[in-house]
Parts: structure tokens; sequence; C-alpha cells
């Protein structure tokens, strides 16, 4: 593991506060950073440091996106089950190889794919399978930021890394909700663009995608949104359901508020969820709905159940190939 933003955000607090992990071993090619918050987890200089520690049974890949593909594949070789950040790889190709690899040295290859556990979209998920909003007929989910200066990480902004762009940075988080509800689309069709001043990659992308029963699912994101939309608005026969982007953990993380702590996860007073439904009478009715807490450690417990006891991982072999066969589209 790589102990930048990622690696102390998003991964850390996790492995040392799970009771069955252990922080062993972090990446740091420069300023020596981890000791400070872990003050047992040895700092290598190297990836190949890393991997030839024989105590090492997981390896945590977060380094840049074009990196993903090939450090999996070295950290499988070297006998590591492995999680890997999002995108996996640019490819379809490259997720078979990697998955086909996995399987052949018996380790597992896992895709960290946290939003999942974020308390906006379990409360949309709650909603959606309550059955109250009747057979679904539009999803709109969204990730609205407004961002003009390009990244100072020029490996963001090449064109010549494929898995650059804003659709290989959150269009995994988008596309797997999707598809964690509702599985492989018929079809789909796919809109990006380049709208910020001498950038290379897309700023903006937009997946309309079709399912059965005429349900139409659309997917967007911009780094130009001046007044970000609700992030879910979901309309059904029976009603509708319209929740803003509320979860708090990767801003409490970054702030060292971390699992333990009692507010963690928690949505402040006023991020409520609006559901309208329609009433025997035809009259509507409003309802506001407090979501449950998040809580990316349930990512690392089905991590952990999927490594001990060989578990089924709920991102499965299938959804990252769905996933990116819309990602390279």
């Amino acid at each position: 593991m790589a102990y930048g933003m990622s690696g102390r955000v998003f991964h850390a607090p996790f492995i040392s506060a799970h009771r069955g992990f252990e922080l062993k071993a972090v990446v740091e090619r420069h300023e020596k950073k981890a000791a400070m918050h872990y003050p047992g987890a040895i700092s290598y200089d190297t990836v190949d440091d890393l991997l030839s520690d024989e105590d090492v049974e997981l390896v945590i890949i977060n380094t840049p996106n074009n990196t993903h593909f090939e450090l999996a594949q070295k950290a499988l070789q070297a006998g590591k089950h492995v999680l890997v950040e999002k995108p996996l790889a640019e490819t379809t190709a490259e997720v078979k190889e990697l998955y086909d690899l996995g399987r052949k040295v018996n380790r597992h290859l896992m895709v960290y794919q946290n939003r999942r556990w974020d308390s906006d979209f379990l409360s949309v998920k709650e909603v959606i399978e309550s059955g109250r909003l009747g057979s679904l007929i539009e999803v709109n989910f969204r990730f609205d930021r407004y961002k003009a200066a390009l990244s100072p990480k020029l490996f963001k902004e090449k064109k010549s890394f494929g898995t650059n762009g804003l659709v290989y940075d959150l269009g995994p988080h988008l596309i797997d909700q999707a598809i964690s509800l509702f599985g492989r689309p018929l079809s789909f069709t796919k809109t990006t663009g380049i709208y910020r001043e001498d950038s290379e990659v897309p700023d903006y992308f937009h997946f309309h995608l079709s399912y059965p029963h005429q349900l139409n699912v659309f997917l967007t994101s911009g780094l130009l949104i001046a007044q970000p939309l609700p992030a879910f608005v979901v309309h059904g026969t029976l009603g509708s359901y319209i929740k803003d982007r509320c979860d708090v953990q990767e801003a409490q993380l970054d702030n060292s508020i971390g699992p333990k702590y009692p507010e963690y996860g928690l949505e402040p007073a006023g991020s409520e969820g609006k559901l309208v439904t329609i009433g025997l009478d035809n009259q509507k009715n409003t309802e506001y709905i407090a979501s449950g807490r998040g809580c990316y450690m349930q990512l690392f417990e089905v991590v952990y159940h999927t490594i001990r006891n060989n578990a089924l991982y709920p991102i499965t072999e299938e959804h990252i190939a769905w996933q990116i066969e819309l990602l390279e589209a």
C-alpha cells in the first residue's frame, strides 16, 4: 500500500482498526509519514521490497490508475491476495487476464468499490428495494464537482494514459452503484466532453443505460458544474425519491475521525432524503428519510472473510468486466 492521500484516508484507518488485519508495511518513496500514525509499520522504499516480505498476505494497490494492471499482476505473481483501487484496468481483456492469473496462483483479486457503503447510496438502495416507488421508470445518479484548474499531478491529465480523465475517475463509482442494483444493462450510450482549458482528457461524461421493463438509468458527472444537482433522483410508478450526496466519511477520515468514533459515518441533521408517494386517494404524501450509518469498514470485513473463509466477494469479476466494458467503449 502506498501512503499518500488514499492510503492515509481510505485504507490505513480500517486495516489498523479491524481485528483481522495488521498494518505490516507501506511503500513510501520519498517522505516517510506513515510511522507518525502507525509506529509499528515498516516503510519500504520500493514495491519489490514490499512484495518480498513473506509476512505480507494482502497487498493494497492505491497508486495512479495507469499502474493498477501492472502492479496487480506483480502482486499476484508474488503470491499475494490483492485489493485494487478502481479502475482495475483499462480494458476488459486486462480484467480477464488478471482474474485468470488470480485463479492460476490461487489468490483473491478484489476491487475497492467503497461507495457501495456510502450512507446516501445505502438510503437510495433501501428505498428502491422496499418497493415503495413501484415499478422503476427513471434513475439518475450524478457526481458533480467544480474544478476548473488542471490537476498538478500531470499523470492525471495526460491523454497517453488511457485510464485518465473523469470517465475512469468517477465513472467506476457511478457505474458500480448502478450495476450493484440493476446488473448488466441491455444496452447503453456514452457521451464524453472536454471543456476545461488546455485539458487533454474528458472532464464530463453521461451514460444512458437501458434495462428490462423500460427502466432508464442515467449516470452523469462533470468538473465544471457550478451548482450541483441532487446526486440521486429515482422515479417509479408510485413515487419519487430525491437524495443529495451527503456521505461524510471521506471528510471525517481526512480529519482523523475514524471508524471507532461514535459520530463516524452519520449524516448531519437536515440531510434527509425526500420520498414522495401517491396514495390511493391520488394525494401526494411526503416523507423525509434519515440515512443509516455509512461504513467503509464493511468492505474490509468482506475482504477479510473472502481471504480467510473463501466467501464470495460482492464486487464480482462480472461486475468489474461490465464496468470496464462501459468505460472503454
